[in-house]
This record gives structure tokens, C-alpha cells and sequence, in this order.
């Protein structure tokens, strides 16, 4: 057996990287936005919050809030592939589609 090397976010740190005009503080409004049932949002890791992060895999999808909290994440149904899956998402992570 060969020695796994490295975390689990080893290759995706670019993915979750931000700009340099995103660093910085992040505004309240962003961190206590709130959703309704069926509301569309996309996904998007804000880099400097570990707190109700999701794999890094879904980061760019789109998907619909179902209504349904855990604490204070959102439960997000995406589709990957043919398959329905459930994230729980803090609403920092979430940007609203129109």
C-alpha cells in the first residue's frame, strides 16, 4: 500500500482561493441572508469560513433550498449526475439566482 499524502482539500485549494478584491472582510448581510422554500442558489465556498462548508466537488451548482434547517444551515437538493442529493449549507456559501 502507498501512503496517502496530503488533505482532502489538496487539490482543490484554487477552487476555494478568492480574488484579491474578494479578501477581506465579509458583510453581515451576506452571513445572515435568508431563503425561502423552492428559492434557486448557487454555490459558491467563501474560502476564510469552514463553518458549513460543502465539498468542494459541488462548488458551482445550482441548487433548490428545500426549507428545512440544520442550526443555522440551509438544506440544499442538488442533482450530480442522475442522482438527488441533500447538502447542508451555511447561507454564507449560497448566492441567490434569479
Amino acid at each position: 500500500m502507498v501512503k496517502r499524502i496530503g488533505s482532502t482539500y489538496r487539490k482543490s485549494k484554487f477552487k476555494i482561493q478568492q480574488t484579491i478584491r474578494e479578501r477581506g472582510k465579509i458583510s453581515l448581510s451576506r452571513y445572515f441572508q435568508t431563503f425561502t422554500q423552492g428559492e434557486k442558489v448557487g454555490l459558491k465556498i467563501q474560502g476564510n469560513v469552514t463553518k458549513g462548508r460543502f465539498h468542494p466537488r459541488f462548488h458551482g451548482l445550482t441548487g433548490t433550498v428545500t426549507g428545512t434547517m440544520k442550526g443555522l444551515c440551509y438544506e440544499v437538493l442538488i442533482h450530480d449526475g442522475d442522482k438527488e442529493k441533500i447538502l447542508y449549507v451555511h447561507p454564507i456559501h449560497l448566492l441567490k439566482v434569479q
